[in-house]
Formats: C-alpha cells, sequence, structure tokens
C-alpha cells in the first residue's frame, strides 16, 4: 500500500503535463473582482459533517472555481449559437451544461458539489443549477445483498449504470421532468417510490465517486457511451490517502455520537459498542471497501479530470490542476 500512496503525489509540474499547476495563494487571484455572495452561516449549513471548509476557503478557492466554470458555460453557450448558424437555422435547443465531481469517500465532494452549485445560481442572469448524486443510482441493498454485493457497495458494480445513462442522456437531450433516485445515508439504501425532479437546468452538477470511470471498450467498434461522456467539465478532489483515512475514521466517530444513536439509523449498532470496538470497525471498513475502492476503481480516473483540487491534512485545497487547453 505503500507504494500505492506515493502514487497519490505524482502531481507536480511537468513540461510534458496536460496541466497547469497553481499553488492556493496563485490559483485566489483568479476571483478576479467577483464579489463573494455567500455568508459564512450558508457555508456552515453546506458543509459535510468533518470538513473544514470557510468562508475564507470558498472565497481564496471556490469563487474562481465558479468564476472558470461560468465562463465554460458562457463559451458553451456562444458555440451553441455558432453551431445554430452553421447548420442554418436549427430548430435545436440548448442542453444543460453538465459538470462532474469525482473523488474519494471522505474527500469532501459533496461539500463542493453544494458550494458550487450556490455560487454558481448567483452569477449574472441567476442561471439555474441543480445537483444529483449518484448514490441514488446505487441498487438497493435487498439487490446488492441478493447478489453478493454489500461488501462492494460503492464500487462499479454496485451501480445502475444503465439507469444512470439514461437519466444523463434524457438531460443532454433537453427532456423535461427527468427523475433521480433518492439515497439516504441514514437508512443506507435508496428510498424506494422517492424521486428528484430535474426540470431543464442550465447546469446540472452530477456528483459521485465513480462519474469519471471507464470500462473496456467494444472489439465490435460499437459505441458504448460512458458516464463522463455526458460532462462539459469535470472535477477531481483529491488528497493523500492518509489524510482520507484520517478524515473518514473521524467522520465514523462522529457519527456514533449522533446519528448513529436514532434507533432507526442502519448504523445504530455501532453506537451500542464500546470505541475501541467502533474504531475497530471503522478501520476495517476503511481497509476492505473504501480503500480498496479508491485504488482500484477512483484514484486511476484522476487524470481524466479536467481540474484536480488537491486537499491537504487541513481539509484545505493546496495546489490546482487545470487541463491546458
Amino acid at each position: 500500500m505503500r507504494a500505492e500512496a506515493a502514487a497519490m503525489d505524482q502531481l507536480v509540474p511537468a513540461t510534458l503535463s496536460p496541466y497547469h499547476f497553481f499553488s492556493a495563494a496563485e490559483w485566489a487571484t483568479f476571483r478576479g473582482r467577483e464579489a463573494l455572495t455567500l455568508t459564512a452561516d450558508e457555508v456552515r449549513r453546506l458543509r459535510s459533517l468533518g470538513d473544514t471548509i470557510d468562508l475564507d476557503e470558498v472565497e481564496r478557492i471556490y469563487l474562481a472555481v465558479s468564476r472558470l466554470l461560468y465562463s465554460h458555460v458562457e463559451s458553451s453557450q456562444a458555440l451553441f449559437r455558432q453551431r445554430k448558424r452553421f447548420l442554418r437555422g436549427s430548430t435545436q435547443v440548448k442542453t444543460p451544461f453538465i459538470i462532474g465531481i469525482a473523488g474519494s469517500v471522505a474527500a469532501g465532494k459533496s461539500t463542493t458539489a453544494r458550494i458550487l452549485k450556490e455560487l454558481l445560481a448567483r452569477w449574472p442572469g441567476t442561471p439555474k443549477v441543480d445537483l444529483v448524486t449518484t448514490d441514488g443510482f446505487l441498487y438497493p441493498n435487498a439487490v446488492l445483498e441478493r447478489d453478493g454485493l454489500m461488501q462492494r457497495k460503492g464500487f462499479p458494480e454496485s451501480y445502475d449504470v444503465s439507469a444512470i445513462l439514461r437519466f444523463l442522456s434524457a438531460i443532454k437531450a433537453g427532456a423535461r421532468h427527468v427523475t433521480a433516485p433518492v439515497y439516504s445515508h441514514f437508512f443506507y439504501d435508496v428510498l424506494e417510490g422517492d424521486r428528484i425532479e430535474v426540470d431543464q437546468p442550465d447546469i446540472l452538477i452530477f456528483e459521485g465517486l465513480n462519474v469519471l470511470q471507464t470500462r473496456e471498450m467494444p472489439r465490435d467498434g460499437k459505441f458504448v457511451p460512458f458516464v463522463s461522456d455526458f460532462f462539459d467539465h469535470s472535477i477531481y478532489i483529491d488528497a493523500d490517502e492518509r489524510d482520507l483515512h484520517r478524515w473518514y475514521i473521524s467522520r465514523f466517530m462522529r457519527l456514533r455520537e449522533t446519528a448513529f444513536r436514532e434507533e432507526t439509523s442502519f448504523f445504530h449498532r455501532y453506537s451500542k459498542i464500546s470505541e475501541a470496538e467502533a474504531l475497530e470497525v471503522a478501520e476495517r471498513l476503511w481497509a476492505t471497501i473504501n480503500a480498496k475502492n479508491l485504488y482500484e476503481n477512483i484514484l486511476p480516473t484522476r487524470p481524466r479530470a479536467d481540474l484536480i483540487l488537491r486537499k491537504g491534512g487541513d481539509h484545505l485545497v493546496e495546489e490546482v490542476a487545470l487541463r491546458k487547453i
């Protein structure tokens, strides 16, 4: 595992790298003169348990990210108008700009997605921004248990990829009232019958562990889309494995004192055991599921991202890598 952990740190500037690299201080200058539209209370509400992001971090990192993304949205709209003229009055309607956000468990994907959703919605014209996570596309626990996949939950095979592709295809086709399933971390399962509706947003943020995942190409050359084929821009939230491990364990132990105490929580049983036993459980879950998924499936997709936000041990971004164009 030591050699694999070392591979996490290969994001270094190189002449032949497809990325531009910036320190956090350098990246902060790209916010321009844009005003910060979030408040400290809003940031506290949006961040996940254990995430240390505050208003300063939003101003330092995420305001520039939202400015970059919005510039891509505007460019996409301009390109669409040019193509429409090229096609001599095509009646096609501009479809949503889709942003994919990937990264390990405990990296802070959910916080990043929620922060960017709020920032993007406050740009000129008040774009309509929706957020959907891949959690809802996990197979229900009953199916995972039937197929012996409960210990592989979060791995690519635990998702209904066909349903994801149908959802994103409908979004890109400009369909109205497209729905996605809803997942509950409290119940640790998909909520049967619950759906979230997405109705022609300007921007859709699609967040999940494996959204940049690829598969073997078909030998017959027939088109088999990847989830990322529907993305207009992609972001990978990166961190050293030792930090991800520590954040996961800390979050698990804090949940043991809060949400796990609710009798209807899927993990309620862990609130009844000793702290040492709970720590042993958390370490086992990290080693056998989350770390394994990270190295087998998630980390290998990092080079496919357009933007990589590299976090330090304090959960704050230290380095930004932006793909060259």
